[in-house]
């Protein structure tokens, strides 16, 4: 896949073999985020991962994912981590303030502690919305964490 011939280019790698990957999951919204989930797992595990190498946290909602995540990579058991959750649109403007804040938590937490963390949480207009990406999100969240793992070591 190099484009360039005279530069060196670090190739993508989907293994997981090897990996350890946490979950950080918000229960809210459930049915969604259990979606997410299955499809999070699937794909680790199709890419190689072993299923006593993922570890699954729970948390009540989006708001409460950075700090769980920020604690998962901070005790060095992890290669990435998954943030997994579904953010859906209500008549307030709390859904602004829980997507925004919750990013902001990922984004700070992967970038003070070194750790990758794909952020697999669903921000959507309608439940239709979270159902009908669920699917896709939940793994290529995990890919991605897999993919960025490898990246981190590599670089």
């Amino acid at each position: 896949m190099a484009r360039y011939d005279d530069i060196h280019e670090i190739q993508p790698n989907l293994d997981g073999k090897g990996l350890r990957i946490g979950i950080a999951m918000s229960r809210f919204n459930l049915d969604v985020c259990e979606g997410l989930l299955s499809a999070a797992v699937a794909a680790l595990a199709k890419a190689g991962v072993a299923e006593k190498d993922i570890v699954l946290a729970t948390a009540p909602g989006a708001l409460e994912l950075p700090l769980i995540l920020r604690k998962m990579a901070e005790s060095g058991k992890f290669d990435a981590l998954v943030a997994l959750g579904a953010v859906i649109r209500g008549d307030t403007y709390h859904f602004e303030v829980v997507s925004n804040e919750m990013a902001s938590g990922i984004t700070r937490a992967t970038l003070d502690t070194g750790v990758p963390i794909a952020n697999g949480v669903l921000t959507t207009n309608t439940d239709h919305q979270a159902t009908s990406r669920m699917t896709e999100k939940g793994r290529d969240a995990a890919l991605c964490a897999i993919e960025m793992a490898h990246l981190l070591k590599a670089l």
